[in-house]
């Protein structure tokens, strides 16, 4: 046991000792890192520049403006009403709106939320009330920016006002601003009830919902007013809307959200045990053929036996694998409870199935064992192979013939884990590792999971002692490629 560990520590010094281990440990705590930043850049939060020309003389023009800007205070009503229940501080104000988390809110509400200041005095209040330590509220930005009618255009006869307002849409200054909707109300609008608009893309569903529902409610109350109605009781009619009562869980507790929650850690222990595998086994792999190169594996072999130096190195690699998993998963947990908001949301639930011990014990044990499962190959690999670009003919085959099938895996956990494929994979030795931890978060029987253990446990012995035989006979022979009946012989011959 004593030289099994030596070749262990010097096979985990030797690996991470090379400059490409450190590059890679970095490189998931860089991207948390700059996670947040990207995010930031990256998104979409310029409003789009809305331009509307009412020439109809009535309220048409000014309602719809009303509505995008009230649009805006629902938002930012919605969000602050999230961030007051996420953070559990309804008591600064149990009766305000934003106390209120069961209703979709009413016009009338985000008009009275508006005029009281918007997010301004309610963030105040709740600033005295809040603990220490709690984020402060990003209110959302604004989706629309109403750009003033342009004089040229608001006395453009009806036959200019398409070549005029071209060069709204499709400026040709270098810094100029492009205007993504044109809403043209015409003078006739209330007898045809025809409306213009222009666009630079797409138009947005919601954008054109809005347009169409604010001035449907216009036309009612015209045609009201026109056939007898007191303007008053015409506009009551038009706004009557249902006071809609909404029972919705908190951040991070629908079904659906739920079910993903569960499934982050384990999909997440899958998908970090792929990657060190590959990376740790490669490193392993680059180590053995340079040995078998450089002629060192017969100084080696002269103090130690095959046994130890296969299982050393074995060791050695799980050993790198573990740090490099310990190094992510702390940055991981650092930067889910460093972030606020939906990250936190999602992460910190995710961290629940570490409750159970039972679950623990299953992530530990087929994380120790798919590694052992894998890494064996590209130890065996390392012992039959003169050189890298050989190395790289037999490891293809074999990397393709693991990774293709997970990638399906994730899929089919993601879709709810139930299908006959993921069965399957889950009884097939070499996938088992990666499935049984895809499937904790979903839900698997205890008797899956025992059944599939003790496959997995006689597959890696079974692993141990033919491609064992597979290394020792391959340590120091040299020449000719071996070929697929030679490699068998050597897995079949028994030890003088």
């Amino acid at each position: 046991m004593r030289k099994i560990l030596l070749v262990a520590a010097r096979e985990y010094r030797q690996i991470t000792r090379m400059r490409s281990f450190w590059l890679t440990l970095l490189i998931l705590p860089f991207a948390f890192a700059i996670a947040p930043l990207a995010q930031r850049f990256m998104g979409d939060d310029e409003p789009r520049r809305v331009l509307i020309i009412d020439q109809s003389g009535g309220d048409a023009g000014r309602a719809l403006q009303g509505q995008l800007e009230l649009e805006h205070g629902r938002e930012v009503l919605n969000s602050l009403s999230r961030y007051v229940q996420r953070h559990k501080l309804e008591g600064a104000d149990p009766k305000a709106l934003w106390s209120q988390h069961d209703r979709w809110y009413a016009d009338g509400e985000v008009r009275r939320f508006n005029a009281q200041g918007g997010s301004a005095p309610a963030l105040a209040r709740l600033k005295a009330h809040a603990p220490e330590g709690t984020p402060d509220f990003d209110p959302p930005p604004p989706d629309y920016q109403q750009v003033p009618v342009p004089p040229a255009i608001a006395r453009a006869p009806a036959s200019e006002l398409d070549a005029r307002v071209q060069p709204l849409l499709k400026p040709e200054g270098k810094d100029a601003e492009p205007v993504d909707y044109i809403v043209q109300i015409p003078a006739d609008f209330s007898r045809n009830g025809a409306v213009r608009l222009w666009t630079t893309g797409e138009p947005g569903i919601r954008f054109a919902a809005t347009v169409q529902d604010v001035l449907t409610r216009s036309l009612r109350k015209t045609w009201l007013v026109a056939n007898g109605t007191a303007p008053d009781v015409a506009e009551a009619a038009s706004s009557v809307a249902p006071s809609l009562m909404i029972s919705k869980p908190p951040p991070g507790g629908g079904a659906k959200e739920a079910m993903l929650v569960r499934s982050i850690l384990p999909l997440a222990a899958s998908y970090l045990l792929m990657m060190a595998l590959m990376l740790s086994g490669s490193w392993m792999l680059q180590g053995t053929v340079e040995e078998r190169s450089n002629k060192l594996l017969e100084t080696v072999i002269a103090t130690v036996t095959p046994e130890e130096l296969m299982y050393g190195k074995l060791l050695g690699t799980v050993a790198v694998g573990l740090t490099m998993i310990a190094v992510w998963i702390g940055c991981g947990v650092v930067a889910a409870y460093a972030t606020q908001g939906a990250i936190a949301d999602m992460i910190r639930p995710a961290l629940a199935p570490l409750t159970s011990p039972g679950t623990i014990a299953a992530m530990i044990y087929f994380f120790i064992a798919g590694y052992l499962a894998i890494s064996i190959f590209f130890l065996a690999v390392g012992a039959i192979s003169d050189s890298m670009n050989e190395a790289q003919g037999y490891l293809m085959p074999i990397i393709l013939a693991i990774l293709l099938p997970i990638t399906l895996l994730i899929q089919g956990v993601l879709e709810g884990g139930k299908g006959i494929g993921v069965t399957i994979l889950t009884w097939v030795p070499i996938w088992t590792p990666f499935a049984i931890l895809a499937r904790l978060g979903t839900g698997i029987p205890a008797w899956e999971v025992l059944g599939a253990g003790l496959l997995l446990a006689a597959f890696v012995a079974l692993e141990l002692i033919m491609l064992g035989r597979l290394f020792r006979a391959s340590l120091l022979a040299q020449g000719q490629k071996p070929g697929l009946s030679e490699l068998i012989s050597r897995m079949r011959r028994q030890d003088p």
